[in-house]
């Protein structure tokens, strides 16, 4: 990171120099080396995945048979404006080199000591007895352990097998399961209780008892790992657990729709009498690598567009407005920590200042009505727009944005939150990031808390950076997108078994067992921030060669141009947040050039917003509007 750091300072230095000099009159247009003015950017990364088997033999998992059904690129894509029919392409391509690795005895022995020693005896869990309950269960669970999720993740980043490299994308798959030592056992993670509620989910629901977990950063205030890994590991011999409901080996269609709810169960399910053949293993193995480990946690699409409707801000106010609609109570007061939420969301965004404050607003007349309308009547509050009911909240606060606006020009961006506090209990969601109903743009976030909401355990605090991190672009870790097939899925049907990606140590993840974006998600983040620069860095450069002043600044498109070719080279080496430093420099030293010719680099931002504006009036919405974050029964986040 030094190294990282002092290599920023000297290229400005030298940046500085070269662009105070202005080309003559008649110099020609400059030849740029990765500058592409009016074009999509070029980012490319041969991408390292380990992938190591601890008590899986190649006779089981077989290494083409398993490669074979693994990805060989990925190009991430805004997921949302993708579902509009926009060019969401962020201009990034992947390619995988993978590298299996078998532990070997030794190691496993080491391996499988460590875990033995951090088993603790506790009970069955709810969701083990069930599965002992059912008809076609190869056998019963006798006896159970909790084993430290984070213990093992840290064991497994810093003794890793010869020839791993944990620093990079690094899976692990276990199997305990048959070994004389074997016990059986859940993992956990306790001690980070809701802010707001001092509900331990870790320690209080046994739906949070897991068979995997990782992505840790280096400095997570509860667990951190001291130095950057990227570490997630999967067992089969855990459990059997709820998240990917693999405790149930009755029913294959669990939702009554026509089509298997696919899951993987306990690794001893793989049996001619079990619920999978034990030929279906190495497929099951390669599908949670792609479609888990890969699309939903290592190389991800972001959910919205990293650069915000600002364009690129650099100051950002977390601008909270509360429906103060619970008697006696102060919601904001109560159940919003600010310091956590600004905390958690500046080390996603490292590169913003972000601040935060409240406004109270009374939760009568129109505003009651539109929610009424969403939540109760499913009545539409302006009806002439053309939109269903679920578009109320979003109408109703677009139209009134105006008395939100505290901040002048203070800052960059105010990011609108929407919270509404609710003496009664309604059927809300915890809340949810929406678009702008029109092109897949983000707009504003909603938040909800009800005494049922906060019975349950959560505040406002929680769901405000998940929200919010929504917003900033993240994906949840169990929905995403398949670059190769074009798909976008979440966990249903086919891909049920796409809630594991839910265990790890995410914001975005439903588990509710910590409250930090993991590094998974901090990588993804810096690559889209790269990205971002460099694509409004091309699209400025093209405003600036069109005007006729733009000559006078080509030693400044040159100074970018070298900055974009070091950040190019940083993001194909891994080095993300230098990548990002040196496109935001690259930037800088074209919005400095544009105003010294009297180009507006915000035009294009303001443009886009103006287009939507005019199109939402004639807007028909075919679209689905998903990924509302809920508390439905039906959820593994709702069991005890």
């Amino acid at each position: 990171m030094r190294r990282s750091a002092a290599l920023v300072i000297a290229l400005t230095a030298a940046v500085v120099g070269a662009s105070a000099t202005p080309a003559s009159a008649a110099a020609p247009v400059p030849k740029f080396e990765v500058l592409n003015p009016g074009q999509p950017p070029v980012l490319t990364e041969k991408v390292p995945v380990n992938v190591v088997f601890l008590g899986y033999e190649p006779a089981q998992v077989g290494k083409s048979a398993f490669l074979s059904g693994l990805p060989r690129t990925y190009e991430p894509v805004d997921r949302y404006p993708e579902f509009y029919g926009r060019d969401a392409k962020l201009g990034i391509k992947y390619t995988y080199d993978y590298k299996i690795t078998y532990g070997g005895s030794a190691y496993e022995n080491r391996f499988f000591r460590r875990l033995g020693a951090l088993a603790k005896p506790a009970p069955l869990t709810t969701f083990q007895q069930q599965y002992n309950d059912q008809q076609k269960n190869v056998l019963d669970v006798t006896s159970n352990h909790e084993i430290d999720g984070p213990s093992v993740e840290k064991w497994l980043a810093l003794n890793p097998p010869a020839g791993v490299d944990t620093r990079r994308n690094t899976v692990y798959f276990i199997n305990w399961y048959g070994r004389s030592d074997f016990k059986f056992h859940v993992y956990t993670k306790k001690g980070e209780a809701d802010p707001d509620t001092g509900y331990d989910f870790g320690s209080e629901r046994q739906s949070r008892r897991m068979m995997a977990w990782g992505g840790t950063t280096a400095d997570d205030e509860e667990t951190g790992l001291g130095s950057t890994r990227r570490v997630w590991f999967h067992d089969l011999s855990a459990g059997p657990e709820v998240w990917t409901e693999n405790w149930n080996v009755d029913e294959p269609d669990l939702d009554g729709n026509g089509v298997e709810d696919y899951r993987m169960p306990s690794i001893w399910e793989y049996a001619a009498n079990g619920y999978r053949a034990p030929s279906a293993l190495t497929g099951d193995l390669s599908k949670i690598t792609r479609y888990v480990a890969l699309n939903l946690l290592m190389t991800t699409s972001p959910l919205y567009p990293v650069e915000l409707p600002a364009d690129l801000p650099k100051t950002i106010n977390i601008d909270s407005n509360t429906y103060e609609g619970w008697a006696t109570v102060d919601a904001s007061k109560e159940f919003i920590t600010p310091k956590l939420l600004t905390a958690e969301l500046a080390e996603l965004r490292w590169r913003n200042r972000l601040d935060y404050d409240n406004q109270d607003l009374p939760f009568t007349g129109k505003a009651l009505e539109c929610f009424h309308g969403q939540y109760v009547t499913a009545t539409s509050c302006y009806p002439d727009q053309d939109l269903p009911s679920d578009a109320n909240l979003y109408l109703y606060n677009d139209e009134n944005l105006a008395r939100t606006k505290d901040d002048g020009d203070r800052v960059d961006y105010e990011l609108p939150v929407f919270s509404y506090a609710t003496g009664a209990d309604f059927d809300t969601p915890l809340g949810y990031a929406d678009d702008n109903w029109v092109d897949g743009t983000q707009s504003y976030v909603f938040a909800f808390v009800s005494p049922q909401i906060v019975e349950s355990g959560y505040g406002l605090t929680t769901t405000l950076i998940h929200e919010v991190g929504h917003h900033l672009g993240m994906s949840h870790p169990h929905d995403g997108y398949d670059s190769e097939t074009g798909v976008d899925y979440g966990p249903a049907d086919e891909f049920l078994f796409a809630n594991a990606g839910d265990q790890s140590n995410s914001m975005m993840s439903y588990i509710d067992v910590n409250w930090d974006f993991s590094q998974f998600d901090r990588d993804n983040s810096d690559r889209f921030l790269t990205a971002a620069y460099h694509e409004a860095s091309n699209a400025l450069a093209a405003d600036i060669l069109a005007d006729p002043d733009g000559r006078k600044v080509y030693g400044a498109l040159r100074a970018a141009d070298g900055l974009l070719a070091l950040s190019k080279a940083a993001f194909a080496a891994h080095e993300y947040r230098t990548a990002y430093r040196l496109a935001e420099l690259a930037y800088d030293r074209l919005t400095g050039a544009a105003d010294l010719i009297g180009v507006d680099s915000g035009a294009p931002a303001r443009a886009m917003k103006a287009a939507a504006d005019t199109a939402r009036t004639n807007h028909q919405d075919d679209e689905p509007h998903e990924f509302i974050d809920t508390l439905a029964p039906d959820s593994p986040r709702a069991q005890p």
